[in-house]
């Protein structure tokens, strides 16, 4: 081994240990009721797509269901929370390179990161391919990788290369699942008319009723407070989490004020309904 080689090396291996281990793991908290429904679109999508983008704004429960559906999928997980630090492309590749070791221990990670640093015009393409390529080689099993908050990376010049050349070219048994704010600065009809990936929207995101009453069942909470609640947040998954855990606050509080109301008394005071998303 040459000195450079030896040099990279001991860089790499001092790098690993400051990696943040948090930005790698599924999240610990456990979703208080899975929901079937969302659960079930994304294992469907694992069986027939390469990825699944699940994007809404902030609040929607995009993490939630990612989180539920790496613990509950048939396959292993690699975990990757984005930040803004992530920007540049060679810090992606060290936490993207960590994760998936995880689950693939012989990915040579060091090749990896000479590719992003290399002053290549086509580095994130030639990344993408590399990674490819090992996932490929080195997988015997299959694997879910969900990658998390990916729009905080949106403006970097590297995105919409890599993902451009990764998406299409995934193995079989590899799937994606990506979360974000806004849907990927990147033409995906092309993906989508080939049934490469399935998009999520925030309004498929939404508790329905039966999810509602699930939730607030693990509460004590009957189906007259679901229904408030539902009908008060439009089903937005923090504002009824919200709604359903806080006692003597916003959401539940109020409710108990409408449901003391008879209907007939309630049509007459002409009651302004209140706004409890805020």
């Amino acid at each position: 081994m040459s000195a450079q080689e030896c040099h990279n090396g001991k860089e790499l291996e001092m790098d690993k240990g400051q990696l943040i281990h948090e930005k790698i793991s599924v999240p610990g908290d456990a979703a208080r009721t899975s929901r079937m429904r969302l659960l079930n679109l994304v294992l469907t999508s694992m069986t027939t797509n390469n990825a699944t983008v699940i994007h809404g704004r902030a609040g929607t429960g995009k993490t939630t269901v990612a989180a539920d559906c790496a613990r509950r999928a048939p396959r292993p997980t690699c975990w990757l929370k984005v930040d803004a630090a992530d920007s540049e492309l060679g810090m992606f590749c060290r936490y993207l390179t960590a994760t998936l070791k995880s689950q693939c221990p012989s990915l040579d990670e060091r090749h990896m990161l000479q590719i992003t640093e290399s002053g290549s015009r086509d580095r994130a393409g030639l990344f993408a391919e590399a990674l490819v390529f090992q996932l490929t080689d080195l997988r015997s099993d299959p694997l879910l990788l969900v990658i998390e908050d990916l729009h905080l990376v949106y403006d970097a010049d590297w995105v919409v290369p890599f993902f451009q050349r990764l998406l299409p070219l995934l193995p079989s048994d590899v799937h994606v699942v990506i979360t974000c704010r806004s849907l990927l600065p990147t033409p995906l009809w092309r993906l989508r008319s080939k049934q490469m990936l399935r998009v999520i929207q925030e309004s498929e995101l939404a508790f329905n009723l039966d999810e509602t009453l699930q939730l607030f069942k693990t509460y004590g909470l009957n189906e007259d407070h679901a229904r408030a609640a539902l009908r008060e947040t439009n089903g937005r998954a923090a504002a009824i989490a919200n709604f359903a855990a806080t006692p003597g606050r916003a959401g539940r509080a109020v409710a108990d004020n409408l449901l003391s109301i008879e209907p007939r008394q309630m049509r007459g005071l002409h009651l302004i309904t209140p706004d409890l998303q805020t």
